[in-house]
């Protein structure tokens, strides 16, 4: 895609460094915007769509590549899918870099998929992540012994795996190593 580069995403900030975020070093865009309002939400400060900081997707590009000890990148929130045309985009150049890309939303897998049925951007989103982390936090459900999730409703669905396998419907979790 041509002009990719001066395409901007709102987010509420970024961890050049995380390894909470899923597998290994990772960069972690944090985006702005959220409709769910989960009840005991780490983030609440990206609810809001009022808020948050434009940034180009060149911009974000050039600070990943500028850490050599980088494993992959995770989309959090407020809510990717929300931004999920740009996000998208941002997913393709970071894959074709050779990172690999995790993504968490509040939206289960299955809502998903019905979404990605009229919207282009979410089937994009989905088709670039890796691992996709799914569902709402549940405060009833919230374990601090999960890894790479709040509460035990959510799932870690190895969505490459099942590309691979050439079955969308068939849904593999992925099991931290």
């Amino acid at each position: 895609m041509s002009g990719w580069k001066n395409m901007t995403l709102n987010i509420s900030g970024i961890s050049d460094d995380s390894i909470v975020d899923g597998p290994g070093l990772r960069y972690t865009v944090f985006v702005q915007g959220c409709p769910h309002g989960c009840p005991g939400c780490h983030n609440p400060q990206t609810h809001s769509f009022d808020g948050g900081t434009k940034k180009t997707l060149a911009s974000i590009m050039d600070e990943i590549r500028a850490n050599p000890l980088l494993y992959g990148v995770t989309f959090s929130g407020g809510e990717p899918f929300c931004q999920a045309d740009v996000l998208a985009v941002l997913g393709r150049q970071i894959r074709e870099a050779g990172y690999s890309l995790m993504t968490y939303t509040g939206y289960t897998y299955e809502e998903l998929l019905g979404m990605a049925e009229h919207d282009r951007g979410v089937r994009d989103l989905l088709e670039e992540t890796d691992i996709l982390v799914d569902g709402r936090f549940l405060i009833e459900q919230r374990d601090l012994e999960l890894v790479f999730r709040g509460s035990r409703n959510q799932r870690l669905i190895d969505l490459a795996a099942m590309r691979r396998s050439g079955d969308a419907g068939r849904v593999i979790e992925w099991r931290p190593q």
